[in-house]
């Protein structure tokens, strides 16, 4: 006689679609695995399966395996997502997900970090070759290290989007500032930009920039301390405009302290 484990691997693989909900539930490998062959299992049930923590890899890799869901972007995502999940097959699975389920990934709190690196570095090498509409959608949306691919490529209407990101960061900012290719409208949008501008680590590498704008690179120097504005001083490539404010500026607070004493 058939044992009880046999039988309800027999009746996953054949029960009707309103029983399956409770079978998603079932602790055994074998009868998930089961389910999974099941003619009236649905995208529906194995994208519910992903809910389970518990999740074997087992399970996950038989899940990837199969033709029938595999296919699915649902289940693409949800096996990519998944802490179980090898790496490697997560990896490879990312490979195969749309633009903005990268983004989604890439944002997901309880995705690993090693996996949502991996979608910011998919969706940074696809930046160049993405239609502008998307560009301008993943300027909006997207997360900080491709917003900062974005705004490096210096595309106007996705600079400006960009800029505005809510994921975006200050140490973005100055990795845009310090990549030579930068082009010189996106220094320029950055040195206007109401939230960059009064950044004092943005101002310093905006006078640093051969690129920044005289009059907003200018009107910085005041702001900045005498410490950093002797290292500035000491920059063999600073214009000498640039140059002849520091120095005018240094040599107007020494005469202060003179004063003062």
């Amino acid at each position: 006689m058939p044992d009880d484990n046999s039988e309800r691997v027999a009746h996953a693989q054949s029960a009707p679609a309103n029983e399956l909900n409770a079978l998603i539930h079932a602790t055994d490998d074998e009868v998930l695995v089961a389910l999974l062959q099941n003619p009236n299992a649905a995208e529906l049930h194995i994208t519910q399966l992903f809910e389970r923590l518990d999740l074997s890899v087992n399970v996950l890799t038989a899940i990837a395996e199969q033709a029938k869901w595999n296919c699915s972007e649902s289940v693409r995502m949800g096996l990519a997502r998944h802490p179980r999940t090898p790496r490697r097959m997560a990896s490879a699975i990312l490979r195969q997900l749309y633009v903005f389920d990268l983004v989604r990934l890439s944002l997901l709190p309880s995705a690993s970090p090693e996996i949502r690196r991996i979608a910011e570095e998919l969706l940074i090498t696809r930046v160049p070759h993405l239609p502008v509409g998307q560009k301008l959608t993943l300027a909006r949306r997207g997360p900080a290290r491709v917003v900062g691919a974005l705004i490096t490529e210096g595309h106007p209407q996705a600079t400006k989007l960009a800029l505005d990101n809510a994921f975006l960061t200050a140490s973005q900012i100055l990795k845009v500032l310090a990549n030579p290719g930068v082009p010189e409208r996106v220094v320029a949008a950055i040195a206007k930009h109401p939230k960059w501008s009064v950044q004092y680590n943005i101002r310093v590498a905006l006078i640093r920039n051969a690129l920044a704008p005289v009059p907003a690179v200018l009107g910085f120097i005041s702001n900045l301390t005498a410490h950093d504005l002797n290292d500035l001083s000491a920059q063999v490539d600073l214009t000498p405009r640039v140059r002849n404010y520091i120095e005018r500026e240094l040599l107007r607070r020494s005469d202060q302290v003179q004063k003062l004493n």
